[in-house]
C-alpha cells in the first residue's frame, strides 16, 4: 500500500469515527528479514516467530517488556513438583473452522522433537517428560525433575491443529496447505525472501485488528529498506540503521519509534582441543587451541572499547554489555562489573598466554541478523588488530552463517542473542551449559565450553522453585560464565522502526518483534 492511501485510509477511519464500524486498511511492512519456512516448528529465530505468529497463536504469551501473559492458556499452575497444568481457552477455532482444544497442543509439544530445522525448538520443550490430555480445555505436563521456568518456554511453544500429521514438512506449510493457526491472520501467500501476505482473521478471539490485508516483505538491505519507506513502497520499516537514525529522527516527514532491546551481540570463541579453523603464527598452523587460555579470551574482551561501539559505531543505539542479559533480568549478576577496556593489560595477557606477536584468526558473524551486526563484526576485527591479531572478518547472510555455525564450523563468531523468556535459564541452559542431549541443554553451546562448576549450580538453580532460591544460584552461574568469559557480550542493541509521520501508532517491542496485529492507524 503506498503513502497516499494508507492516508486515504487514515482519512477514511477519522470520518467514520462517530461509528464503529470494521476498519478496511492495508498495511505493508519492510522487515530486514523474514521467515525461513512457514513451518513454526523449524526455527528458533525472531524473524521466524515474529511473522509466523500472525498466524499462529502459542500457549503462553508475553507483553512489550516480556512478562506472561495469557494466550492460547488463561491460566497455568504447577500442582506438584514435577506437573503443570494448563487451562485452555474455549471458543477458538482454526481458521479452517476446527476446534481448537487440549489435543492440539499435545500434538504440537510432541511435534517440536521430530522437526530438524536449522535452529531447534526442543529448547522450548528439554524440561518436558510426557503430556496428558485431562480434558478438552485441560492440560498436564509432567516436566524432567522441576521445572519453574516451564510457563516461560511455552511462550514460544506455537500451536498447529493435530490434524496435522507428524508427517507433514517444510512443502505442506509454505504451500498454505499446512498453514493453519488460530492467529490474527490467515496465511495467503509467501515467497521466500519476498513477500507473507496475510488477510484478517475476523473470527480471532482475540478481538479484531486494523489492517484487512498485510504484506511482510523482506528488504534485506538495509539502504533499500529506508528508500522502500521514503518511496512509499512501504508504509513501515524495522531495523532503521544506526546510519540513517538521526536523519530520520530529525525529518519532519517521517516518525521513529525507539526500544531498548533484549538482544546482546556475543561472541562466541570455540576452546574445543581443536578448533574448526587453525589459528596461525607467521602463516603456520598453532599447536593446540589459543582460545582455551582464559589468558587469551580475557585479552579478547579487554581489547574491546564498548563506549566506542556504543557511541560511534551504532551512532548511540546501544548499551554496554557485561553479560548475556539486560540489567534486571531474572538472575542477571550485580556482581559483575563494567567490562574495562585497557589494551596494554590485554597486550600482557598475550604474552604471557605466549602470543606477545598475536596471532591469525577467522571470525564469522552475520550481516542480516540484528541492526549494526555487520558493523560491529568490522569494529571489532579492527579493534584486535590493534592487540596484534589479523582478524580475517566475515559477515555473511543468517541464512548461510546459522546452518555452518549450526555445523560448528566457525572457531570464534559473533552472533545476537535475546533472553526471550526473560528469566536465566534460558539463556544459560541453551549457550553455556555443558552440552546434554538427554537434559535438553547447552542446544545452542557451539564453543565447547564446559564447566563442572557452572553446571552444577545451575542445575541446582533449575530445580529450584522457591523464586529467591533459583535466582541467587542464577545469578552465581551467570558470574561464573561470565568470569570464565565462556562467550563474551559486547553491546545491548536498542531498535528503530521509521513510518511517515503521522499514519501509525505502535508501542516499540524490547524483542524486536514487528506485530502488525497491535499497531493501529493513528487517530
Amino acid at each position: 500500500m503506498t503513502k497516499l492511501s494508507l492516508k486515504s485510509a487514515v482519512a477514511a477511519l477519522a470520518l467514520m469515527a462517530v461509528a464503529p464500524a470494521v476498519m478496511a486498511a492495508d498495511l505493508v511492512v519492510g522487515l530486514r528479514a523474514g521467515p525461513d519456512s512457514i513451518d513454526p516448528h523449524w526455527s528458533t529465530l525472531g524473524s521466524q516467530a515474529e511473522a509466523l505468529r500472525h498466524v499462529f497463536d502459542t500457549l503462553v504469551d508475553v507483553d512489550e517488556k516480556l512478562q506472561l501473559k495469557p494466550g492460547l492458556a488463561v491460566s497455568w499452575a504447577a500442582v506438584d513438583d514435577t506437573t503443570w497444568e494448563f487451562k485452555m481457552r474455549e471458543g477458538v477455532t482454526f481458521h479452517d473452522g476446527t476446534p481448537f482444544t487440549a489435543e492440539d497442543v499435545k500434538f504440537s509439544i510432541e511435534r517440536i522433537p521430530e522437526v530438524t530445522g536449522p535452529m531447534p525448538m526442543t529448547l522450548y520443550t528439554k524440561y518436558v517428560d510426557s503430556v496428558e490430555v485431562v480434558d478438552d480445555y485441560t492440560l498436564r505436563v509432567k516436566t524432567k525433575g522441576m521445572a519453574p521456568s516451564l510457563p516461560n518456554d511455552f511462550t514460544r511453544l506455537f500451536v498447529v491443529p493435530s490434524e496435522t500429521g507428524m508427517e507433514a514438512g517444510n512443502e505442506e506449510f509454505n504451500s498454505g496447505e499446512k498453514a493453519i493457526g488460530t492467529g490474527p491472520y490467515t496465511f495467503v501467500s509467501w515467497q521466500p525472501k519476498g513477500d507473507l501476505v496475510l488477510k484478517r482473521n475476523d473470527d480471532y478471539w482475540g478481538g479484531e485488528t486494523a489492517w484487512e490485508n498485510v504484506t511482510r516483505r523482506e528488504i534485506p538491505e538495509d539502504t533499500s529498506r529506508v528508500a522502500a519507506l521514503r518511496s512509499g513502497e512501504v508504509d513501515l520499516i524495522n531495523y532503521v540503521p544506526a546510519s540513517d537514525y538521526l536523519a530520520m529522527k530529525n525529518d519532519g516527514e517521517i516518525d521513529t519509534f525507539v526500544s531498548d532491546s533484549v538482544y546482546i551481540l556475543n561472541i562466541a570463541p570455540s576452546v574445543k582441543d581443536e578448533e574448526p579453523q587453525p589459528i596461525k603464527v607467521n602463516g603456520e598452523e598453532v599447536d593446540g587451541n589459543p582460545l582455551q587460555d582464559l589468558r587469551v579470551r580475557k585479552a579478547l574482551d579487554l581489547a574491546i572499547n564498548r563506549d566506542v561501539l556504543v557511541n560511534v559505531v551504532l551512532e548511540g543505539l546501544g548499551t554496554p554489555a557485561n553479560q548475556l542479559m539486560p540489567e534486571g533480568f531474572f538472575g542477571y549478576s550485580p556482581e559483575l562489573g563494567k567490562r574495562e577496556y585497557d589494551i596494554e593489560q590485554a597486550k600482557e595477557l598475550l604474552a604471557e598466554a605466549g602470543y606477545p606477536e598475536g596471532f591469525e584468526i577467522d571470525f564469522t558473524c552475520t550481516n542480516n541478523r540484528v541492526p549494526g551486526d555487520a558493523v560491529v563484526c568490522e569494529a571489532l576485527a579492527q579493534m584486535w588488530s590493534r592487540l596484534g591479531l589479523k582478524v580475517n572478518a566475515q559477515a555473511l547472510n543468517g541464512t548461510v552463517f546459522f546452518p555452518a555455525a549450526a555445523r560448528e564450523e566457525y572457531t570464534m563468531t559473533m552472533s545476537a542473542w535475546g533472553t526471550l523468556t526473560g528469566e536465566a535459564a534460558y539463556t544459560y541452559g541453551a549457550l553455556t551449559h555443558t552440552k546434554d542431549a538427554e537434559k535438553g541443554f547447552g542446544n545452542f553451546n557451539r564453543s565447547g565450553y564446559s564447566n563442572p562448576e557452572f553446571d552444577k549450580v545451575f542445575g541446582e538453580g533449575s530445580q529450584t522453585l522457591d523464586p529467591e532460591g533459583r535466582k541467587k544460584l542464577y545469578e552465581q552461574a551467570s558470574f561464573i560464565a561470565m568470569e570464565d568469559r565462556a562467550l563474551i557480550p559486547t553491546v545491548i542493541l536498542q531498535t528503530v522502526w521509521a513510518a511517515n509521520a503521522d499514519t501509525i501508532d505502535m508501542t516499540p517491542r524490547v524483542d524486536q518483534e514487528t506485530r502488525t496485529y497491535a499497531i493501529t492507524p493513528v487517530k
